[in-house]
């Protein structure tokens, strides 16, 4: 017996439990010559005398102890790895690998992601946060089953559904000697110090895109991965920005909250496009299917 088989080691902790072979054999429903045949093929393969009769009964040896033990932990690795599958095929448990963008990911996730937990509690999602770029390598991949990014996202074994627009709005310093005027154009925020997000992500492309249509050059004198930081940068007085909308919700304070952002729309506007991406050959099984739909309702009513 080359490999060790579950069921031999099933009959042999059965025969140890009930004293008997017979015994064992009715428990499992086999013939008493199939049950000893298992034990015997066990003594084989380790070279060693697993039981003994002693006067009616048969008992382990030290050897069929120690085994036995190990039967024990493997019946109970058996039986748990059944229930685990048994609760995927029934849809109550699973994990989802989902990459978003950082101000979706602070503003729009939290509620999805608690109404997720409430409806599915054993449903485990993991979260990361990503440029477009990399969270679409990381779907083509199958690292992420689902990615909720800024477009333009392109690729052939890709499903793309765009969810909502975000429009982005300018903001400046609240008590500035040169405020920002009532709508803001590129030529409004030229000269002035910027605080933009990095580059290399399609939020920042679509800025940069948006100060070039209109002839004017964004040079900004911080570039920063966070959003908050970008916030709090700017309500110190350190410069001015253009960001999502959804990172200014109504009566959004930065720290300390000695000063309100002043926070004004685009002329022309500018918005992005968040969308739900998926390979088109990706099973939805019950956890991913559920985390879809709920990004899905954050689309506006039509």
């Amino acid at each position: 017996m080359r490999n060790l088989n579950p069921d031999f080691l099933q009959a042999f902790a059965l025969v140890c439990e009930l004293g008997s072979f017979s015994a064992a054999a009715e428990r499992l429903g086999l013939s008493q010559p199939a049950v000893s045949l298992q034990v015997r093929q066990l003594e084989q393969r380790y070279g060693l005398r697993l039981l003994e009769r002693v006067g009616r009964h048969v008992l382990p040896t030290a050897a069929g102890d120690d085994l036995l033990a190990h039967a024990r932990g493997v019946a109970g690795a058996l039986a748990a790895a059944d229930d685990s599958m048994a609760r995927h095929a029934g849809g109550v448990v699973g994990r989802v690998r989902l990459g978003t963008g950082a101000t979706a990911c602070i503003y729009l996730l939290p509620a999805v992601l608690r109404d997720l937990r409430r409806a599915m509690p054993a449903l485990e999602i993991v979260v990361s946060t990503e440029n477009t770029g990399d969270a679409l390598k990381a779907v083509e991949d199958n690292a992420l089953d689902l990615a909720f990014v800024t477009l333009p996202a392109s690729g052939r074994m890709f499903d793309i559904t765009p969810v909502l627009d975000d429009p982005f709005v300018a903001i400046g310093p609240p008590d500035d000697d040169d405020p920002l005027p009532a709508i803001v154009s590129p030529a409004d925020l030229a000269g002035r110090p910027l605080v933009l997000f990095s580059p290399g992500g399609n939020t920042r492309r679509l800025v940069d895109e948006w100060f070039l249509r209109a002839g004017v050059s964004a040079r900004p004198v911080m570039e920063l991965d966070s959003v908050e930081a970008i916030k709090e940068l700017v309500g110190a007085g350190l410069g001015y920005s253009v960001l999502p909308g959804m990172a200014l919700p109504p009566g959004a304070l930065p720290t300390p909250p000695r000063a309100r952002l002043a926070v004004r729309p685009l002329a022309p506007p500018l918005a992005r496009t968040l969308a739900l991406v998926l390979r088109h050959d990706k099973p939805l099984r019950a956890g991913l299917r559920a985390t879809v739909a709920a990004l899905l309702r954050l689309a506006p009513a039509a």
